[in-house]
């Protein structure tokens, strides 16, 4: 039986009178592809910033490797991933010290470092950017840099919030594969896209809207569910629901 990687219960979110994340329950395993959807205003940055022990809840409970959200929120960070569709690296630094400053950052020791930064480089085909500095490289070379980043450390789940945006198609195919291979390593992957196209690649799916999950299944199923052939149509028929516009 796989790990319950990520685990909520009722976990709610409030603003003075206002619910941003209401009530939501779910479960990702391990080595799980998780999607998290939801249009502008949904929740779903909330409830992420919540998982990612950077927002303390208002009521109801998670865990987060293993870490409860409410009470161990620095044990959350230290082993999750981060990356989002705003580029975080240093730009002023070499592809190289990118990787050996993160990995310093996550305690890793300077042997490991060494080794896997060489790794990494050539599984991504870096090896001639090695020297170059990070803001010369185009934005799609960037966000794979920042994502083998994210994970340099092999944590237990990573969030990618919009981690594609602005990213040509040849490029976020090759954006995947990296998504893939970290899964069959078994790091959880919870993953926001607007890209519909790469919601068909999850394993399972979670549709908010106006603080609540409205669907949760495998993209087969919530497309057989609602009778329609892609995922777009899918959400587009649960997200026209919405009825709030502010996040």
């Amino acid at each position: 039986m796989k790990e319950k990687v990520i685990y909520t219960e009722n976990l709610t979110k409030k603003f003075g009178n206002f619910t941003a994340v209401d009530k939501i329950s779910f479960s990702v395993d391990q080595g799980e592809i998780f999607g998290f959807l939801g249009a502008n205003g949904a929740g779903k940055t909330t409830a992420m910033r919540m998982l990612c022990g950077l927002s303390r809840p208002t009521s109801g409970k998670g865990t987060v490797a293993g870490f409860d959200i409410f009470k161990q929120s620095e044990n959350v960070k230290k082993n999750i991933g981060y990356m989002s569709q705003k580029f975080s690296l240093y730009e002023d630094l070499k592809v190289w010290e990118n990787l050996r400053l993160f990995g310093g950052i996550y305690g890793m020791k300077e042997k490991e470092i060494a080794s896997k930064t060489e790794r990494i480089l050539h599984e991504l085909g870096f090896e001639e950017e090695r020297e170059a500095l990070v803001k010369s490289l185009p934005l799609g070379w960037k966000q794979k840099l920042s994502f083998s980043v994210s994970i340099f450390h092999e944590p237990k789940v990573v969030f990618l919030d919009e981690p594609t945006g602005g990213v040509d198609p040849v490029t976020r195919r090759q954006f995947w594969e990296l998504i893939y291979n970290a899964a069959d390593r078994g790091i959880t992957i919870f993953i926001t896209t607007h890209y519909m196209d790469e919601a068909e690649y999850c394993d399972r799916l979670s549709i908010m809207v106006d603080g609540r999950i409205e669907a949760l299944d495998s993209p087969k199923n919530l497309k057989a569910e609602y009778k329609v052939e892609n995922m777009y149509d899918v959400f587009y028929h649960i997200a026209r629901k919405a009825t709030r516009s502010d996040n």
